[in-house]
């Protein structure tokens, strides 16, 4: 198991704590994401990184935090993926990433996010490094 920054916590323990410590509709959309993540892609290790949940598979993935009014979930090479479903609605004018910012009545569709999910672990797998 893979130790963590804070106290020698490992990383799987950092999100569960920072899920809970949001105990309203934003824990319980990041488990929600955390949950999809896991049955879309088990490849995905998690790591806790600039206090945030973080998946990776041969680099940066997917990272997803909660703030004030919505939840993030961020891409790191979103802008290499297709999305097919339109589903990026943030950070579009970045040269690399691409997000999702989902606010409390919003619904997060599966299909569309475990596509990119599967699109990312994809282009990781290719990518060249510099």
């Amino acid at each position: 198991m893979r130790q963590g920054p804070e106290g020698g916590k490992a990383p799987s323990e950092m999100i569960t704590k920072k899920i809970a410590e949001l105990d309203d509709w934003r824990g319980t959309r990041l488990a929600d994401i955390r949950r999809v993540i896991g049955a879309a892609a088990p490849e995905l290790v998690e790591a806790w990184k600039w206090n945030t949940p973080v998946w990776s598979y041969k680099g940066n993935a997917v990272a997803a935090c909660g703030f004030k009014d919505h939840v993030k979930i961020n891409f790191f090479n979103g802008a290499s993926l297709t999305d097919v479903s339109g589903f990026f609605n943030a950070g579009l004018d970045a040269k690399t990433t691409r997000a999702i910012d989902l606010y409390e009545d919003d619904v997060l569709d599966e299909a569309a996010f475990i596509e990119l999910v599967r699109a990312a672990i994809s282009h990781n797998r290719t990518k060249v490094k510099k």
